[in-house]
């Protein structure tokens, strides 16, 4: 055997293993150490791969740039961030804190879980989500570190580099970040603020083109805080049923709607077009940094088959699934949770919603749009009455360093002119941000005749 197969058979596990710098390759006689190849130079050539450089998060990128103090002369009121546990004022309830401790100290969830999450969670989940309308059982089930990556695996699963999703506008960021960064164009479709954010259907169906690899539909809405009808539902499934586009239902505020609305899972009114639901414990549990989400496969034609399926199966094995603990809770915190604590959480919202609505109502050149649920409030900025300002992001700024009120503008979403307010902190806080908006607002509003005589002056 000659050196250099000696050296192999080290390498693969015969004998011991040789270091690595001491293997040469027998070249002609001459011994050449590895690293010292010829005719290369070694040199430093590290660089950023191409998907980081298309990953681009339009908040981000919105927010970390606007370099504006608060006026020190007034507590800073964050009305921005969808995180419902900021206040403290909506903590989730007590039989699911219990749960997590019973499980902590049980010590049997500290391993590794199946990549999908282990078989006996999934039940879980199936069997809170299962009705007649949308069967499901365990194997319909994937778990996933948050909705987030469950909108992660729905999308890499459904397209490929060079095809486009279509996305609503306004709508979550998220969905523009994640397809760039794999490739995937993104066409946005229009919601109609004077239809309470109800889809353009027309304008949707008029993207479709024969690279259209799915239609996410988000409801109830993040940033609008509509929730869709049962009917409208019905008129989004006849689009993609024409057009033979499967959807990827963003649900993660499922159930969380006010009294006078009802919410209709997506997946209920599909009799043909395959659905990827996505959802978690997030929102209507209140524990968004517990990162447990899943994937709901609705699929009664046998559309996406054996394939989207094993395609899951396969992504979610790039790394291993949501914290075991968690899982270890799951099916208590799902099938124990009182219903007042549902109710309560979502009687607090409404109060927030309608005394925001009201009170922005009332300032001229602002005009709220009612929401319907989730936790957010999105509101149109009448600019030809505020003509200093550019747009909604130099308007949010200008709140911020006058009246320490900050509202995300909602350019972060793809639409300008408006912003968004978060209806999750306590009523005294939406009262007193309302009451500072006011003021603002009445500071810098002109008139027609005075917003024209402003423009003539510039």
């Amino acid at each position: 055997m000659d050196s250099y197969l000696m050296d192999r058979s080290y390498l693969n596990g015969h004998g011991d293993h040789v270091p690595l710098l001491d293997v040469h390759l027998k070249t002609n006689g001459n011994s050449t150490s590895l690293g010292k190849v010829k005719g290369r130079k070694p040199r430093w050539a590290v660089r950023a791969s191409e998907m980081s450089k298309k990953t681009f998060n339009p908040v981000r990128a919105i927010v970390d740039t606007m370099k504006v103090e608060p006026n020190p002369k007034k507590a800073m009121i964050s009305l921005s961030l969808g995180d419902p546990t900021v206040f403290g004022n909506l903590p989730t309830n007590d039989e699911v804190t219990r749960a997590m401790k019973e499980v902590l100290d049980s010590g049997q969830y500290n391993g590794y879980a199946p990549s999908v999450g282990y078989r006996s969670c999934r039940e879980a989940v199936a069997a809170y989500y299962n009705c007649p309308e949308a069967p499901l059982e365990a194997q319909d089930v994937i778990l996933t570190s948050g909705c987030s990556q469950a909108i992660e695996l729905a999308l890499a699963v459904l397209a490929n580099p060079g095809q486009n999703i279509l996305v609503p506008r306004p709508g979550f960021s998220l969905y523009k970040t994640l397809a760039l960064s794999m490739g995937i164009e993104v066409k946005l479709y229009n919601l109609l603020p004077e239809k309470s954010w109800e889809i353009d259907l027309k304008h949707l169906e008029s993207l479709v083109d024969e690279k259209t690899a799915c239609l996410i539909v988000n409801n109830p809405s993040n940033p609008c805080g509509s929730v869709f009808s049962k009917s409208h539902l019905q008129k989004i499934l006849a689009v993609a049923s024409r057009q033979c586009v499967p959807i990827l239902a963003d649900e993660i505020y499922g159930d969380m709607v006010f009294a006078d609305c009802k919410y209709e899972p997506i997946a209920t009114l599909s009799t043909n077009v395959p659905i990827l639901s996505c959802g978690g414990l997030a929102k209507r549990w209140l524990v968004p940094g517990w990162r447990m989400g899943w994937i709901l496969i609705h699929d009664r034609r046998d559309i996406f088959g054996n394939e989207i399926r094993d395609g899951l199966v396969r992504l979610s094995q790039r790394i291993l699934g949501p914290c075991t603990i968690v899982q270890g809770a799951l099916e208590r915190i799902l099938h124990r949770t009182p219903p007042e604590f549902y109710h309560n959480t979502l009687s607090i919202l409404k109060s927030n919603a309608d005394l925001c609505y009201a009170a922005l109502s009332a300032i001229p050149g602002l005009q709220p749009v009612r929401p319907a649920g989730a936790m957010y409030l999105m509101v149109e900025i009448e600019m030809e009455h505020f003509p200093e300002f550019e747009n909604d992001v130099e308007f949010t700024e200008r709140l911020i360093s006058e009246q320490s009120v900050f509202c995300l503008p909602a350019t972060c979403f793809e639409y300008p002119n408006f912003f968004r307010v978060v209806i999750t902190v306590p009523e005294e806080m939406i009262l007193e941000a309302c009451s500072r908006i006011q003021e603002f607002c009445e500071m810098h509003y002109q008139g027609a005749e005075g917003a024209q005589d402003l423009e003539c002056d510039k």
